[in-house]
């Protein structure tokens, strides 16, 4: 017989560590507040009202409280550069739009994580953070813009097929300039 917390931790769980590296924590410290926020719903009976809802936030609000400390900013700085776990069959592109993504400041980062991960509506994100849905949706609209941009500054200075970098260069003058 499958418990309910069980269920959520199977869900949920890649989801929010991934939430977590969006919240600006390592890989490590977002397992640790993950584990924490289990160990807590570990010791409720029943399941919350909206469990899903309640553990995320529940995540959150441990995943801020972890990146007060110093000595945890300090480490999560050492590991910056390991954001997402890179996966053997991964493409460049794929590369580059998680670099693109580590670029983008944490509320919007944190909003395109609920929105395509998690697959939260504006509305559930807007509870979640206590901001509106719309400043949400802006979030993310002005977070994929930026990434699109990346993306497209990357495929300029870097050409894929040969991995070499490539000049850019100034258009050609007009017929009647010198």
């Amino acid at each position: 017989m499958s418990d309910w917390r069980e269920n959520l931790y199977t869900r949920k769980a890649a989801e929010l560590v991934l939430y977590g590296r969006a919240l600006g924590l390592s890989h490590g410290e977002a397992e640790d507040v993950l584990q924490e926020t289990f160990v807590t719903l570990l010791q409720k009976p029943e399941p919350p009202l909206l469990a899903e809802h309640y553990c995320v936030r529940s995540y959150r609000n441990r995943a801020r409280n972890y990146r007060r400390t110093l000595w945890r900013r300090l480490t999560r700085e050492l590991e910056s550069r390991r954001w997402f776990e890179k996966e053997p069959g991964e493409c460049p592109a794929e590369r580059a739009a998680m670099r693109c993504l580590e670029k983008l400041p944490i509320e919007q980062r944190e909003v395109i994580v609920l929105k395509i991960w998690h697959h939260y509506t504006f509305e559930e994100i807007g509870a979640l953070l206590e901001i509106s849905p719309n400043t949400a949706a802006g979030r993310y609209r002005y977070g994929l813009q930026k990434i699109k941009l990346c993306l497209e500054r990357t495929t300029y200075e870097r050409d894929e097929l040969a991995g070499d970098p490539i000049g850019l260069l100034e258009t050609a003058p007009s017929l009647g300039e010198n």
